[in-house]
């Protein structure tokens, strides 16, 4: 085959021709959805990112001035930049920390369980109120991974939301009727992390 060069001129109107019908096919698409709802999105995987993606969510619906409840399952007594910066979003952001820390840190599976059940039913709160547009459910997976909260009550609770609010849920070892209850499904797959060299958990980067 004998190979043709040519000029930056034929190149650009080649590309641009490219552009153009890529741009149609994707108008085409684009036009049958029609569906506006809230979804409930699922962060899970061992990869590290599943929070961090999921408050870049609630970073991008406070700046279309909507409003936010978080309830973090696990991580209640980490002081963390994501709560700190947060804090300054007083009046259309609630954080609820009810966790503990995890579970080789307490110790203590009752406590484990009594403190999932208080921040389940604070969730159930946000999820059903007229106020809230998003909820977070940071680390709901790793109480449901324990048993310490019947996954059949979290998917009702799914189930029964409001049409249009948002649920985000992290942590890894998503239950399968989770995942089925879901609109959107993300599993962070780790190819490399500097835990494994040694490195420890950093501000700005881990908390």
């Amino acid at each position: 085959m004998v190979k043709v060069n040519l000029s930056e001129e034929q190149l650009n109107a080649r590309h641009a021709e490219k552009m153009r019908r890529k741009k149609e096919v994707r108008d085409k698409i684009l036009s049958t959805k029609t569906i506006e709802k809230g979804l409930v999105i699922v962060h899970t995987g061992k990869g590290k990112g599943k929070s961090t993606a999921a408050f870049g969510l609630v970073l991008r619906a406070l700046g279309n001035s909507m409003k936010v409840a978080i309830v973090q399952f696990v991580k209640g007594k980490w002081e963390t930049g994501e709560r700190a910066a947060l804090s300054k979003f007083d009046g259309q952001v609630t954080i609820s920390t009810m966790g503990e820390g995890f579970t080789w840190e307490t110790q203590d599976r009752q406590r484990d369980i009594a403190a999932a059940k208080a921040a389940f039913e604070r969730a159930k709160e946000f999820i059903r109120d007229d106020e809230h547009d998003m909820v977070l459910l940071d680390e709901l997976n790793i109480v449901l991974r324990y048993d310490y909260l019947s996954v059949s009550d979290v998917v009702d609770l799914i189930n029964s939301k409001p049409k249009n609010k948002h649920i985000i849920i992290t942590g890894r070892n998503a239950k399968e009727e989770v995942i089925e209850a879901a609109d959107l499904v993300t599993d962070m797959t780790m190819i490399k992390h500097p835990f494994r060299s040694g490195v420890k958990a950093q501000a700005g980067i881990e908390f």
